[in-house]
């Protein structure tokens, strides 16, 4: 596998679950948990660039046009499928901790009842 394989266009997706200025969190990865704005959806390569996440080091060369060169941070991509929307993400969480002390008290018969006794290993 060549190494340019990476940003070679593929057959694009009709549409995504998330659009440009939509409130999304990371679910998975370094960035996990963190939240921002979609800047810019990359349909080619089924990616989403997010404000304030996932920020790169790029080396810039002097030139004219950038006259100071160095260190330029900038937020990189991110897979759509690492990403969901916020409202969405919120819902899901409202929800899990209304059914969350249900499950603890279910949890708490458990450790009630006595542990079982392991056998001894015979040589």
């Amino acid at each position: 596998m060549s190494i340019y394989r990476v940003n070679k266009p593929r057959h694009p997706q009709a549409n995504f679950h998330v659009k440009k200025n939509d409130e999304v969190v990371v679910l998975s990865g370094t960035q996990q948990g963190q939240r921002g704005k979609v800047l810019e959806v990359l349909r080619d390569r089924s990616r989403v660039i997010i404000e304030g996440v996932n920020f790169i080091k790029r080396h810039s060369r002097k030139t004219p046009q950038q006259p100071e060169g160095g260190i330029i941070e900038r937020e990189g991509t991110l897979h759509i499928s690492k990403v969901m929307l916020a409202a969405e993400y919120d819902k899901r969480k409202s929800s899990k901790t209304a059914v969350a002390p249900a499950q603890t008290s279910a949890g708490s018969e458990a450790a009630e009842k006595p542990a079982k006794k392991t056998a001894a290993k015979k040589k």
